[in-house]
């Protein structure tokens, strides 16, 4: 009976150290994903091992003032640059902080207080932009002289459009700003839409065969911009001849009078009344539509247009500025 008793014994011990060692196997095969799991018994919650959240994606934002690595999907964003601002509104895109006041009337919601005042396009308020503790800021020409102080409060991207390369840097711009908010497929859309439009304005244009030139009024002053300039997406890009293709490219224009208008005699004169966007009269027509001018051949054959200074001063290079530029155009090359 002694002899029985320790053979059972042994051979119990013996199954319940192989019974050890199938367990542990199993759970070898559980943490290398090896296995069938939904044969091992699932682990209790005080034997898994602690999570560890994934650290936020980053991109390489190379940019005309550097490179700055910036997280995808930030929260908290200050948009200097109108342009950029349109083409977040347009992908559904929340943001923090804007200079609210010139502010395009197509984007006045964000004129609410919901929205951080950051300064103005010249002036950022850097108190309270580095209050905010901002996850990314975006801007343009108007802030460049700022970009080193902004970018010691948060990372920091030049978003200004390159006049002289327009479309290519416009759509560098959307992807840019597409890739870091997830925002692929609907920037691929839109900017699909655009270009097809731009295309059928650039073979009307260029059938019509008119010549056009295009103004900056300011209080009575007048500037002339050709091609390669702020404005020169109407010469480059839609396909308008230009009237003087000597204009030299300048950001402010070049200053000119009636009577160089009168002598270049264009078919469009293109008219873009920067009074009315920045606190001045909106008085380009009394001021434009003058004697000299009355001679040309754009006032003779309805061809003066004044365009939208929203789109064209304060927001151009956005989504929705850009398509409303090219359909200005569009109309004007129609009639």
């Amino acid at each position: 009976m002694k002899k029985k008793f320790s053979f059972t014994v042994i051979i119990l011990m013996f199954a319940m150290v192989l019974a050890a060692c199938g367990g542990n196997n199993g759970g070898n095969n559980n943490t290398s994903g090896a296995g069938n799991a939904s044969s091992s018994p699932s682990p209790s919650p005080s034997a898994e091992a602690p999570a560890e959240s994934a650290a936020p994606a980053e991109l390489t934002v190379k940019h005309e003032l550097g490179e700055t690595k910036v997280k995808t999907n930030p929260s908290k964003v200050v948009v200097f640059d109108y342009g950029s601002l349109d083409t977040l509104d347009k992908l559904g895109v929340e943001v923090a902080a804007v200079p609210q006041a010139n502010v395009p009337a197509y984007l006045e919601k964000y004129k609410d207080a919901k929205y951080v005042n950051a300064g103005t396009l010249q002036e950022p308020d850097f108190e309270t932009i580095d209050g905010m503790e901002p996850d990314l800021i975006i801007i343009s020409g108007r802030q460049s002289a700022h970009y080193e102080a902004l970018s010691e409060i948060a990372p920091t991207i030049y978003m200004g459009v390159d006049t002289t390369n327009y479309m290519e840097s416009f759509k560098t711009n959307v992807k840019t700003l597409a890739e870091i908010f997830g925002k692929q497929a609907e920037a691929e859309a839109a900017l699909a839409e655009v270009e097809a439009s731009i295309k059928a304005v650039n073979e009307r244009a260029a059938a019509g065969g008119k010549k056009g030139l295009i103004i900056l009024h300011n209080e009575g002053k007048i500037s002339a911009f050709g091609p390669g300039s702020r404005f020169g997406i109407i010469h480059d890009v839609l396909g308008v001849a230009p009237a003087d293709p000597s204009i030299k490219v300048d950001t402010h224009g070049n200053e000119i009078s009636f009577e160089f208008v009168a002598e270049k005699n264009p078919d469009y004169l293109f008219v873009v009344d920067r009074s009315a966007v920045v606190g001045g009269s909106a008085g380009a027509k009394a001021s434009v539509e003058n004697d000299l001018v009355k001679n040309t051949n754009a006032f003779k054959e309805g061809g003066i247009v004044y365009l939208d200074p929203q789109y064209w001063y304060l927001s151009g290079g956005g989504l929705v500025s850009v398509a409303e530029m090219v359909s200005e155009i569009d109309a004007a090359v129609r009639e």
